[in-house]
């Protein structure tokens, strides 16, 4: 059965359907030595080119979601003119696609940050239309309010619009030298991921932000087992519930060779680093 070829080569890890819609546009996309226009179709055994490049379509249609745990020091690119470490430093390779990182964190957030090879995924994870939640820990120092707080969930206007928390809930001092009403925690709810966000929203309060990490994107929460500067493939279930959370048909995945193929992955990645997880 045809699809759009957009929604085709989305599916391959190229981008998204928007991003992808644009090569057509531009020419870029052929498909049986003929080049493409929006709204053309193509089914999986067509010979696709993309900037002259072979493009295979494979119809298993079992994507991979990675849960990766950010450090501070990393920057959310593939390259950096700096010379600084990326979070696709350590990613696996993929026989096919790309691997497309679900938003981003700024160098000196940690935490939570997923990668999929499946464009729609990825493009509808990070749509504000879906209001697909982020939750973090963020540590704020100077004196917060209960006026301040009200605002923060309120709205707060922001130099591009209004802006807001979900939930804002104090939680309590984590060590000795945190239990200062000038050094506090809070666990923030955000269904939105504009750029520097959350520390903007405090920041618009006369505060400062001197910790955040991300603990949960949507349903998937951050293990503790999922050590810094460390990956994980998500199960069925977890992608599944992804898919769900946007809208879009899950994949009917054979759960016995995906789970297979998990252990063996991780099983092969212990070997050559050691035991991350103990």
């Amino acid at each position: 059965m045809s699809e759009k070829l957009q929604k085709l080569l989305a599916t391959v890890g190229l981008g998204s359907r928007r991003e992808l819609e644009k090569w057509i546009s531009a020419g870029r996309v052929s498909v049986n030595g003929s080049i493409s226009k929006l709204g053309d179709r193509a089914v999986p055994e067509d010979r696709i080119l993309v900037d002259g490049r072979p493009v295979k379509i494979v119809t298993d249609d079992s994507p991979r979601v990675l849960m990766y745990s950010k450090p501070e020091g990393e920057v959310c690119t593939s390259s950096d003119p700096d010379g600084r470490p990326t979070v696709f430093d350590r990613l696996p390779r993929l026989n096919r696609g790309r691997w497309i990182a679900v938003g981003r964190l700024d160098i000196n957030t940690s935490g939570l940050l997923l990668f999929t090879n499946h464009g729609e995924l990825a493009n509808r994870l990070m749509h504000p239309s879906y209001e697909v939640k982020r939750e973090y820990m963020v540590r704020i120092h100077g004196e917060v309010t209960e006026t301040m707080i009200a605002r923060l969930t309120e709205g707060v206007i922001l130099e591009d619009g209004i802006a807001k928390f979900q939930t804002v809930k104090a939680q309590h001092a984590r060590s000795n030298d945190e239990r200062s009403a000038s050094n506090q925690w809070f666990k923030v709810i955000l269904a939105e991921g504009r750029t520097r966000e959350v520390r903007r929203l405090w920041e618009s309060q006369g505060v400062e932000v001197n910790r955040l990490k991300r603990i949960s994107y949507g349903p998937i929460e951050l293990p503790s087992i999922v050590r810094r500067s460390e990956f994980i493939d998500l199960d069925p279930k977890q992608v599944i519930s992804l898919f769900r959370a946007v809208a879009i048909r899950p994949p009917k995945f054979n759960e016995k060779n995906v789970l297979r193929d998990i252990r063996e992955r991780k099983e092969k990645k212990l070997r050559a680093r050691g035991n991350p997880y103990s």
